[in-house]
Formats: structure tokens, sequence, C-alpha cells
């Protein structure tokens, strides 16, 4: 089924650089659709009957069964359709592969959501064309939603066509972000910007899974979105939805994401030059790291 509309600047390089004819971005799109709805089954089929959860690195980064049970069924569709690309998952790691291609894989975006309880989670499949993302897909089980998008398709949830929000200032704004699992460890943990934009918006809302929150800016129920901390799999998929919806994403001083950052704005398009000047205003709080005084004492970082 083919869509027709407008494309997002970073998309459309990747796009046109790739060469790619609409009939294969269309088939590498069902791919990725069929991709995220195979992860979404066994979440759906786990949600709240959960056995054991693990933790990996730092405090609070969980692994569930159902995690890992997603993957395979991601995994398992991508080699199906597409065995010669290159894969970035999230438990298993990378899978080098042959040509320009490498897909980004998340199984479970919300994984201490979904440990709880708490329905927002997703399943999200993103493809890189050299490093670029050129399209995605995410599964919320829990919400019955598939988000999709690529260039020249437009950026849809279900049957229904998506478009950032018009928001222009800051004070009209419902925001969103969250908090990496290092925020403990380090004074850069987002803290301070998170106070910030509370007090100057309507609010800041903190779901707990990135790709998520990109999808919800890419429909238009959040404004704008910012987040330090994050990996390659959390992006993908979300940045173009944003981008095919006629966003704007970047990296915090307004230059071109840089997945390897893991630092994100993305937002209705006349936020992003206030969402930029209040995070170059920021300073990390002093006694944020509650439970680290010998990090206090050393002061913002340089």
């Amino acid at each position: 089924m083919a869509f027709s509309g407008s494309a997002g600047t970073l998309s459309d390089a990747a796009r046109r650089a790739s060469g790619l004819p609409s009939d294969r971005l269309e088939e590498l799109l069902n791919v990725a659709r069929s991709a995220a709805l195979a992860g979404a089954g066994p979440l759906k089929e786990m949600f709240g009957k959960l056995e054991g959860v693990k933790q990996k690195g730092e405090a609070g980064n969980l692994v569930t069964e159902a995690d890992l049970a997603a993957e395979r069924a991601v995994l398992a569709v991508l080699a199906d359709a597409t065995p010669g690309f290159a894969v970035l998952a999230e438990e298993s790691g990378r899978r080098n592969g042959h040509g320009p291609f490498e897909w980004c894989v998340d199984p479970l975006d919300g994984t201490t959501n979904y440990a709880h309880g708490f329905p927002v989670f997703c399943t999200s499949v993103g493809l890189l064309f050299e490093g670029k993302p050129i399209l995605g897909a995410l599964a919320l089980p829990a919400l019955d939603q598939l988000f999709w998008a690529a260039p020249g398709f437009g950026s849809w949830c279900n049957d229904k066509r998506l478009r950032v929000s018009d928001c222009q200032q800051i004070s009209d704004a419902l925001l969103a972000t969250g908090f990496a699992y290092d925020r403990i460890a380090r004074l850069d943990n987002n803290y301070a910007e998170f106070a910030r934009f509370t007090h100057r918006s309507h609010g800041v809302r903190r779901a707990g899974a990135a790709a998520v929150d990109l999808a919800f800016v890419a429909s238009g129920a959040i404004d704008g979105y910012w987040e330090r901390g994050l990996s390659p799999w959390d992006l993908v998929a979300g940045v173009v939805l944003v981008e095919q919806a006629g966003g704007v994403v970047s990296g915090y001083g307004g230059e071109e994401l840089d997945l390897r950052t893991g630092r994100v704005i993305a937002c209705a398009p006349g936020l992003q030059n206030a969402m930029i000047a209040e995070l170059a205003a920021c300073q990390p709080l002093a006694g944020a790291c509650y439970g680290a005084p010998e990090l206090d004492a050393m002061g913002p970082p340089p």
C-alpha cells in the first residue's frame, strides 16, 4: 500500500544517496513493519506474566525474557527478508553485513515500564543507509498502534497521517524527556534541564521510552522532546517518524543529528531555536547526584 507525501530533509538526503526506487523503499518499509509487529507479539502475550527480571550494566537497566523473545522474533523476520543487511540490536549486539544498510532494533523500548506493568513500551525497528536514518516502524502492543514512516510515504499511526504540532513557543508547549541509566553517577544527568523546561512550559512528561516519545512528537501529542544518553536503537525509527511528520531533529546545539553522541532534540519547527537556547543556558544542579556526594563536590563538568 503506497502513500505519497512530503519528506524531511535528513531522510530526503539519505534516500537520494541510496538511489532506491520507491517500490524498493516500500518493500523495506514493509519489512520494518512486519518485524516490529513480530516483536510486539511476544510482548503482548507476556505482559503482566513475567517470571524474572535481570539487571544489566548500570542500576535500573533491566532485561527480561520478553526483551529476548521479542528480539528473536524481530531478527528472524529481518534475516529472512534482508539476509545481507547488517543489524545492530540492543540485546545481541552487532551483526556485520554487506552494503550500506543497517537495521537498528530495540525489541523492548521501555523495559522498566514493562517490568512494572506500566503500558508504555514498544518494539522499534529502524533502517540506516550509510549511517543515516531512512525509515522505521514502532509497534505499541498495549495501545494497538503501529507507527511507521519513510521518505515519500510520510509518517503514519495505523491508517492516520501524522503531523507535528504548530507550537511556536515554550510557554505553550507540552514537552517530554528521559533520564539515562548513568544519571546517578554523573552531574550531566538532565535534572537541571528538566527543572528549567518544567518551569517554562505546560509541563514535561517522562514516559520512560525514547522511541515512544519521538512517535508522540510526530503525532503532535508532544510538542518537543530532548534527551541525552541514548543509543542508536532508541533513535533511528523515531527520528524518521518526526522528520516525515514535518518536525525537526538535531543535536543539542542545532547541528545535524549524530547518533554517536546520544543527544537529541526533536520538535515542532517553531520550537527548535528556543529549545536550543534553553539547553545551552543550563548548568548541572549542585547536589543533584543524590547518594553520590563525592560527585557533587567535584562541581560541574568541564
